[in-house]
């Protein structure tokens, strides 16, 4: 048994406290947390994990980029501010309209004899298309012309019979009554004569009709008789369609408010130049010029109607196609532009972010001209040779810091500081301005070479 006054060593005191706390821990959790000691336990080794990954955290940070939400330099797209030609442009949707297109009947009646074209084929103008069977017409013709030979026999006679009588009739030998006869005789026959010349051509025209041609150079499309069919004229009968296409029209309309610099161009001499777009405006089908513009406004729609040709070398426009059409209205030399992604909105107006020498962004408020596909004309604003933020200028505000392509990216340290090129940045996320220390090199600039 010990001795209740021998005096404890310090580390059998704290063992026995301990032993005595965890006991009292233990009785405590038993009665008042569920599950009891292992609920504890299980919650003390989460907080000790929590622990471990906030103290770990820092560390990683510091040995890696800054994100997009933290306090360094937010990595941007880049344009420059340029000088050159402005086109403007006006849009207008367009129809592909041939010049010619060619319903082909037949002139004559009868039996279809031969096809000569393939479905699709492109023909020249006088290439034949079918045959009709010529024999009745040749037949025609044959007849005509020996009604003519018989008729020509028959009026020389009378030319005969009237230089007798005309010498009789000097002698008064013969009744004048009779003279005058053979005279009006004469007439008849060469009027009987003029007729039958007249019926051989009309024979020679028919038979000339029994080849159906094309009237017109493009191309046929699905024929509508079958060889052995009974064709007839007037109208009933298609052989087949025939549509021009080179050259090749497109017919499209624009506002009327906007004829005004259309026709000061065609009024000048200026041929305006007119491209041929698919619908999704993301092909450039043809380029051509307008020839035509028309003499009134339709007051349905108050658009103005033309014509702009196409020589369509290789088949890019198809008939009946709807086409974007662009019309270059005139171009506005020496301006200077810059990149539409460049170009914010605001509530003060449009404005833009230059990057500054020391890489830092400046918002600076633009007044804009027409844009010309991916550029715009800047009235006001900005110069050439300046460089716009493109890209990521949703995430900036004046002043903001930002990292350049390629650009090495900044490393932030566990004091906040960030370390580029040899060179420490004291970075202040909250304004977005930041304070140069300089480490080994003296006078030595940030990455964007600023003082």
């Amino acid at each position: 048994m010990s001795d209740p006054h021998v005096e404890k060593s310090p580390a059998s005191a704290a063992a026995a406290a301990l032993g005595d706390y965890t006991d009292r821990a233990r009785r405590w959790s038993t009665a008042h947390v569920p599950g009891g000691q292992k609920t504890v336990w299980f919650l003390l080794g989460l907080l000790l994990l929590v622990l471990i990954v906030w103290a770990i955290r820092p560390a990683t940070n510091s040995q890696s980029n800054v994100s997009r939400f933290g306090n360094g330099p937010m990595p941007v797209g880049v344009g420059r501010v340029t000088s050159g030609d402005v086109n403007i442009m006006l849009d207008a949707l367009g129809t592909v309209t041939p010049l010619a297109t060619v319903t082909v009947h037949p002139e004559l009646t009868g039996q279809l004899m031969k096809i000569d074209f393939v479905e699709g084929q492109m023909v020249k103008a006088g290439d034949e298309l079918a045959l009709i069977d010529p024999r009745p017409y040749q037949a025609a013709l044959d007849q005509a012309k020996g009604q003519l030979v018989r008729d020509e026999a028959t009026l020389e006679n009378a030319k005969v019979d009237l230089a007798r009588y005309e010498a009789l009739n000097k002698e008064n030998a013969i009744a004048q009554q009779v003279y005058a006869t053979q005279v009006a005789t004469v007439r008849t026959d060469a009027g009987t004569v003029e007729a039958d010349k007249a019926a051989v051509k009309a024979a020679q025209v028919n038979l000339t009709y029994c080849s159906i041609v094309s009237p017109v150079a493009g191309r046929v499309g699905i024929r509508q008789v079958d060889i052995g069919n009974l064709v007839q004229s007037g109208g009933a009968s298609t052989i087949v369609v025939v549509t021009e296409l080179q050259p090749m029209s497109v017919l499209f309309n624009v506002p009327e408010d906007s004829i005004d610099p259309i026709m000061a161009q065609v009024r000048n001499g200026a041929t305006l130049s007119a491209e041929a777009w698919d619908r999704a405006q993301t092909t450039k089908l043809a380029t051509g010029t307008v020839a035509v513009v028309d003499n009134e406004i339709d007051p349905t729609t108050g658009t103005v109607k033309l014509r702009a040709m196409f020589d369509n070398k290789n088949n890019e426009l198809f008939p009946q196609q709807f086409v974007n059409i662009k019309l270059l209205v005139s171009t506005l030399h020496n301006q200077t532009t810059a990149p539409v992604a460049a170009i914010q909105r605001g509530a003060t107006g449009n404005y833009v972010y230059t990057i500054n020498h020391d890489s830092t962004v400046s918002m600076r408020t633009v007044t804009l001209g027409p844009t010309d596909g991916n550029k715009v004309a800047i009235l006001s604003g900005l110069d050439p040779g300046e460089k716009v933020v493109v890209d990521g200028a949703d995430r900036l505000r004046d002043g903001s810091p930002v990292l350049l392509p390629g650009a090495k990216p900044p490393v932030i340290a566990a004091d906040g500081t960030t370390t580029q090129s040899g060179a420490q940045h004291k970075w202040n996320g909250k304004n977005g301005h930041h304070h140069h220390h300089d480490g080994s090199q003296s006078g030595s600039s940030g990455s964007g070479g600023g003082p």
